[in-house]
C-alpha cells in the first residue's frame, strides 16, 4: 500500500485525472473543496449518530468509478472488494488504516464484497486529514479510530475488474 500525503487541492486533481480518456461530452465536471465536503457530512454525523457509528453517500457514479463521501465515529469491520479499488482522500480527523492479512468471520455481502469483523495480520498506517490511500482490488482492510474520535473522508471506488 502507497500513503501519500498531499495538498487537498492536488488529490482533488488526482480524482478528476480518473476520467481521462472518457470524452468531454459524456462527462461533467464536479469539484468539491474540504469545506464543501465537511458540510455535506454534516448529515452523514447524524445518521452515524443514530445508527451504527458509520454513514456514507455516493456522489457521482461515472464509467469506471464512483465517488462517496464516508464518515466514522467508530472502527468499522474488514472489507474486501474484489473488483474495486478504493482512494480515500482524508478530509478531517484520523484513523488506523490496516490492511493486508485476512478477515476474521468471513461473509459475502453481495456480488464482489466481503466483510468480516476485522482484519488480522495486516499492515498499520496511521492517517489524518490531507492523507491519501490507495488500496488495490483484493485487498482486506479496515479503519480502526481512536476512542472518541471520528473520521471523514472522500473516496472513489475504482473499478479494475468486471
Amino acid at each position: 500500500m502507497k500513503f501519500t500525503r498531499l495538498v487537498p487541492a492536488a488529490a482533488m486533481l488526482l480524482t478528476f485525472g480518473l476520467t481521462a480518456g472518457v470524452s468531454a461530452q459524456t462527462m461533467k465536471l464536479d469539484h468539491w473543496t474540504p469545506a464543501q465536503l465537511m458540510d455535506r457530512a454534516q448529515h452523514l454525523r447524524q445518521q452515524a449518530a443514530q445508527g451504527d457509528g458509520s454513514a456514507s453517500e455516493t456522489l457521482e457514479k461515472y464509467p469506471h468509478h464512483y465517488t462517496m463521501l464516508a464518515f466514522r465515529s467508530h472502527s468499522g469491520g474488514g472489507e474486501l472488494h474484489e473488483n474495486f479499488a478504493d482512494l480515500f482522500y482524508i478530509v478531517d480527523g484520523k484513523a488506523t488504516v490496516v490492511t493486508g492479512g485476512e478477515l476474521s468471520d468471513r461473509k459475502s455481502t453481495g456480488p464482489g464484497e466481503v466483510r468480516g469483523t476485522a482484519v488480522n495480520g495486516g499492515s498499520r498506517q496511521d492517517v489524518k486529514a490531507g492523507d491519501v490511500v490507495h488500496i488495490p482490488s483484493g485487498v482486506p482492510h479496515q479503519m480502526v479510530l481512536p476512542e472518541g474520535s471520528s473520521i471523514t473522508y472522500f473516496v472513489v471506488k475504482i473499478q479494475e475488474k468486471e
